[in-house]
């Protein structure tokens, strides 16, 4: 951005800011007929290699190091290296759900050279469960107390997304995305369900003090010379939480199933590309730079992801802004990272920010992946039909309605867990 134009975007803002970001947003295609014409990298070769791999060993020794390396340099960034401490505290336990369930709330502190962080788990587990417990672990974006009523979930401060002010929530508050975790319809079911709150690890405002306030603060410069932004932060947590969870007598820490919606969905894809004690991953409504793919500029871009959450992706990722083609991989590439282990990808009819559609097209892409390792039940685009969901070695469903994460969409999360878990028809 040359000067000029720097200061007519600077006016531009101060004047009529809502005007102005209208307008950035306004131009956003909706259209298939405007997608631009585009050439996929191959999902089995590596990047600048013509060399595509035939068989399961060879994508995993010679092209998955070179694609997960690209994904890290240029698009999210390094994770931060394990700290020097990692210290787990029960803070409190009880009867949960009219004795359904043992409530657990677990404070994990992060230490290194420049101090400690602290973000707290809360984990609901079936109360006489025999044998261990398989798991879902996911963030949350409104604090552990949004997400049910139980009184006895602590009020822990929030983090105003645009301003970055701390809030003290009320009793108001508590169940507010309660919607969003079904916890009881899981329970019944025989999973735990664990959740941190994502603001806890990285502060999700793009101003320069919130890296400082996350994670990252802990460590020295040295130690995250490359460090990304707040997506790599977020998936270094989820795995400080897997390490929580394998310390449980009672969870199965071989079937920790890790889902995330929207923003946290592009997290829960880099967890399990990143962190292969993931056993299972779902990643629901994630749309740009998460599910879907990047060059067909269908609804939300990386132009337009920038504009607004510049602190999401490392900052290298800038010079593909609008150049989406010119980037070494897509998305469809992240996906096929996880293979072989199962993954559930979903969208929603009236979520176009999210490109629906881009969605399943990158997840058939990284079914070819899935098909080295042996996969038969893979989709096609066939199965871009709403509310008439896939489950095979991988899965997918299209719900009917907007950008967000319902009883519909956990009712086939645990649908697919149940079959990849336990086997077909043994729950």
């Amino acid at each position: 951005m040359n000067k000029k134009t720097f200061y007519s975007v600077l006016v531009a803002t101060i004047v009529s800011p809502a005007a102005f970001c209208a307008s950035i947003l306004d131009r956003a295609n909706y259209d298939e007929a405007k997608v631009p014409k585009y050439e996929l990298p191959d999902v089995l070769s590596a990047p600048g290699c013509v060399a595509a791999a035939s068989s399961a060993v060879e994508w995993t020794e010679r092209v998955r190091p070179r694609v997960l390396e690209s994904f890290e340099n240029d698009i999210y960034g390094k994770l931060p290296p394990r700290c020097a401490s990692t210290k787990f505290e029960i803070l409190e336990q009880g009867e949960a759900f009219g004795g359904k369930a043992l409530r657990r709330q677990i404070r994990i502190t992060v230490s290194d050279a420049k101090g400690s962080r602290s973000f707290d788990m809360l984990l609901f587990s079936p109360m006489g469960a025999k044998g261990k417990t398989p798991v879902f672990l996911g963030l949350n974006f409104m604090g552990n107390h949004s997400t049910c009523f139980d009184k006895n979930v602590m009020l822990a401060p929030t983090c105003d997304r645009k301003t970055g002010e701390v809030k003290q929530p009320s009793e108001a508050d508590r169940g507010t995305q309660a919607k969003r975790w079904p916890y009881e319809a899981a329970l019944a079911r025989g999973y735990a369900v664990a959740t941190i709150y994502y603001c806890q690890i990285y502060p999700d405002y793009p101003l320069p003090e919130s890296a400082q306030k996350s994670i990252y603060g802990i460590f020295s410069p040295d130690k995250i010379a490359d460090r990304g932004g707040a997506i790599a932060a977020w998936t270094w947590g989820i795995s400080r939480a897997i390490d929580c969870l394998e310390t449980l007598p009672d969870i199965d820490a071989k079937r920790i199933a890790v889902l995330g919606h929207s923003r946290l969905g592009k997290t829960s894809l880099y967890a399990g590309a990143t962190d292969g004690r993931v056993a299972l991953l779902v990643s629901n409504n994630s749309g740009c730079m998460g599910s879907a793919l990047s060059r067909r500029k269908f609804g939300e871009t990386l132009e337009l992801m920038l504009f607004q959450f510049p602190h999401w992706l490392d900052s290298k990722i800038a010079k593909y802004s609008g150049k989406e083609e010119d980037m070494p991989i897509d998305q469809h590439q992240l996906m096929a990272l996880i293979a072989p282990r199962p993954l559930y990808i979903t969208s929603a009819s009236e979520d176009l920010w999210a490109d629906p559609r881009g969605e399943l097209m990158a997840l058939v892409e990284a079914s070819k992946v899935y098909a080295l390792f042996g996969a038969r039940a893979l989709p096609s685009m066939e199965n871009f039909e709403i509310e008439k969901p896939f489950m095979g070695d991988v899965g997918y469903h299209l719900r009917r309605g907007k950008h967000d994460i319902l009883e519909y969409d956990w009712k086939n999360f645990l649908d697919f867990a149940d079959i990849h878990f336990f086997g077909p028809g043994k729950r």
